[in-house]
């Protein structure tokens, strides 16, 4: 019976186990249980962490823990341009800079080359000139000896130069290295006045030009005046206008401007003078504005008067020619002096 007892008990015992297993197995599946909530929470705690991870450093974010930051393209964009603008603006000093240098390089040489006796006068030629002569043109001019092109005062020498009546316009030329020219332009020979002196009891021929400027007093030929001056002021003289019995009281000066009306007025009327009638005038009378006379190398003579306007003096010329058409070699006279009433006479 015992024995019985003991298996019984040893049953008995053995049919606890299981609620012992079972209470085992309990513990175990909330062990098992914790197990397994145990990755689900690491799961989501590792899912919890990605936004922040991705919130720190945005998405795409190097692992390790590294930060990184963001740049816009506008910003990379204005870098460049602030770049670049730096970069010409250095490059536009340096050129200022040479230029400046080179500048100064150059304005110091050329004080030094200034100063020195590089390109020292040595010839002085003249060009222009029929009634003056090359060696009056440089006595006139006056340059100083030892002077340079460079230095040379060219606006001095020309002012000289137009200080003499023949000289209407000059200009003066270096000619590197060592040579100055004298470029002069004369005036010309318009007509060879007779002015009454010794109260009119003899005459002396005055060259006038056509601007009216008294340019000399012609000496007599073979004279030892005339042997001073060129001879193509002789040569004009047979061939210009020759103006006549001027009143007394015409006081020429060389260079100075004719103020007489009548010597003027003999001048306005030939210079005015546009066909073939101006070439065959060989001396005007000028006593008197109203009364001046024309004489032609035929001998005809015309009573031409004031000058007037161009206009004037055209219709005059025009009238002339239409008579002396109409009447070859019978007029010896025409008055124009009012045009649209001319008269003439014939031999």
């Amino acid at each position: 019976m015992a024995s019985n007892y003991n298996r019984k008990s040893a049953s008995s015992g053995s049919r606890r186990k299981p609620a012992t297993r079972s209470g085992g197995a309990s513990a175990y599946s909330t062990g098992r249980g914790a197990s397994r909530q145990q990755p689900r929470s690491q799961a989501t705690r590792g899912r919890s962490s990605a936004p922040r991870s991705r919130q720190a450093g945005g998405y795409g974010a190097p692992r390790g823990g590294r930060q990184v930051t963001s740049v816009r393209i506008g910003d990379i964009d204005q870098a460049t341009r602030n770049a670049r603008a730096q970069k010409t603006y250095r490059r536009y000093i340096i050129r200022i800079g040479l230029i400046i240098g080179l500048i100064g390089a150059l304005a110091i040489g050329g004080a030094v080359v200034y100063n020195s006796n590089l390109f020292t006068v040595t010839n002085v030629t003249v060009t222009g000139v029929e009634h003056l002569t090359a060696t009056e043109m440089t006595e006139l001019a006056s340059v100083p000896a030892g002077t340079t092109l460079l230095r040379v005062d060219a606006g001095g020498i020309k002012e000289r130069l137009l200080a003499d009546a023949w000289v209407l316009d000059a200009s003066v030329n270096r000619i590197f290295p060592d040579t100055l020219e004298l470029a002069i332009t004369e005036r010309t020979i318009a007509a060879v006045v007779s002015v009454p002196i010794d109260s009119a009891q003899t005459t002396e021929d005055w060259a006038i030009a056509s601007d009216g400027t008294w340019l000399m007093a012609i000496p007599a030929k073979g004279s030892e005046a005339s042997k001073t001056i060129s001879q193509k002021v002789y040569e004009d003289a047979e061939n210009v206008l020759h103006i006549s019995d001027v009143p007394l009281g015409v006081s020429p000066e060389v260079g100075a401007h004719c103020t007489d009306a009548n010597v003027n007025n003999a001048l306005d009327i030939v210079s005015g003078l546009t066909t073939e009638l101006a070439d065959q005038v060989k001396s005007v009378k000028a006593t008197e504005t109203s009364s001046t006379v024309l004489t032609l190398e035929n001998g005809i003579e015309i009573s031409f008067g004031e000058a007037g306007t161009t206009e004037e003096i055209r219709n005059k010329e025009r009238v002339i020619l239409q008579l002396m058409e109409e009447n070859p070699g019978t007029i010896a006279y025409i008055n124009v002096r009012v045009v649209d009433r001319p008269t003439w006479r014939s031999l």
